[in-house]
């Protein structure tokens, strides 16, 4: 495994049909480490779902990906900047330029873009 870019998924689910779903199973494809913390018991590609309301520390965190959607945010912004990422990448529909402004002033990268299109072309 890679933990270069260690990845939280923000938002992680068990439905195949979610892009935080597809976003697990591009990481572990990319051997990119993950962590998955989500609202919903269950694992993903052999990782256990963290509860986000435990606000479960990580350390070593290189990118957080949100699959939470601006209206669901503001609870986790403490938590979210206390997992001290390099970047946060805001996939689309979790735009918030409010958090995104709380990251820029603590030098955490802010990033509008797709994970999977990312990973797809190699910008990751």
């Amino acid at each position: 495994m890679n933990n270069s870019k260690k990845t939280v998924i923000l938002g992680a689910t068990t439905n195949t049909e979610r892009y935080a779903y597809k976003a697990a199973e591009r990481l572990a494809g990319a051997q990119i480490e993950f962590v998955p913390v989500g609202i919903k018991k269950g694992e993903v590609f052999g990782m256990a779902i963290l509860p986000i309301k435990e606000k479960p520390i990580i350390k070593g965190v290189h990118t957080v990906t949100m699959y939470i959607g601006p209206q669901h945010q503001p609870e986790w912004y403490n938590y979210i900047l206390s997992l001290a990422p390099k970047r946060i990448l805001f996939n689309p529909g979790t735009e918030n330029r409010v958090l995104q402004d709380m990251a820029r002033k603590q030098n955490i990268e802010v990033v509008e873009g797709c994970t999977l299109v990312m990973l797809g072309v190699g910008t990751y």
